[in-house]
């Protein structure tokens, strides 16, 4: 059985080369050099660092472009998912490396059971000011303003609007910050599932709950990555080196 793989928060930019290297390296072993390519990558959010919109013409994206297309080009199906980082991310860049953009949540066949794919962000419903800017954020109006300005000015705006979400996340308590139980269990059972898959919390781990298996992928770094592994009837969490 052709193998699939999900991977998140690799937070991609131009300060992140050594990921950028280690993303290649794990792509051309897992992807490019097998006789037998993938049959699916899925990217469940914050891929990139941030994201100004599908015309942002950073040097960086270029070469991400280049490899996701040469994946693509084996016959991978590439399904990617918005982020926190990268909710602008639009359907004229995956189209561009021949992937399809998910929803906040989709449900796949994983190992024949049906899992449930998303970022994890909107599971994590204690952090209520979060919760209000995401609304705003994903609101149309706020994304037709924002994507109207030049790249200079969103680039900027990007900037400050980081700078303030690393400070309010050093003013909050750490499980304010991870999912709430109670919204995991809502989620997995409107949606009809006993497993679940998502990233955002830099916490990973696989969960066993009453509703089910909730598995979440960690964050990329300089030594580290992780991705979850589909194969036959086997889903892993695996780290590996970069």
């Amino acid at each position: 059985m052709p193998t699939s793989l999900l991977i998140s928060d690799l937070h991609l930019s131009e300060s992140t080369p050594v990921i950028e290297a280690g993303l290649q390296k794990f792509l051309q072993q897992e992807a490019l050099a097998p006789e037998e390519p993938l049959a699916a990558l899925y990217i469940l959010g914050d891929f990139f660092e941030a994201w100004i919109g599908d015309d942002d013409n950073a040097p960086y994206i270029d070469r991400i472009r280049t490899l996701l297309k040469q994946v693509t080009d084996r016959g991978t199906a590439l399904c990617v998912s918005r982020g926190n980082r990268d909710f602008l991310l639009g359907e004229a860049f995956t189209s561009s490396v021949n992937g399809t953009l998910l929803g906040d949540q989709t449900v796949v066949d994983l190992a024949g059971k049906p899992t449930l794919l998303m970022h994890g962000d909107t599971l994590c419903t204690d952090d209520v000011d979060y919760q209000v800017f995401r609304t705003l954020a994903h609101s149309e109006q706020w994304q037709a303003e924002m994507l109207a300005k030049s790249l200079a000015e969103r680039r900027l705006l990007a900037q400050q609007l980081r700078a303030m979400s690393v400070d309010a996340a050093s003013n909050k308590a750490e499980d304010i910050m991870d999912v709430n139980p109670e919204a995991v269990s809502k989620t997995m059972l409107d949606a009809g599932v006993t497993r679940l898959i998502h990233g955002h919390t830099h916490r990973p781990a696989h969960h066993t709950t009453a509703q089910g298996d909730r598995i979440v992928l960690g964050d990329w770094t300089d030594t580290q990555g992780w991705c979850v592994r589909v194969s036959d009837e086997r889903v892993s969490l695996e780290s590996f080196p970069l």
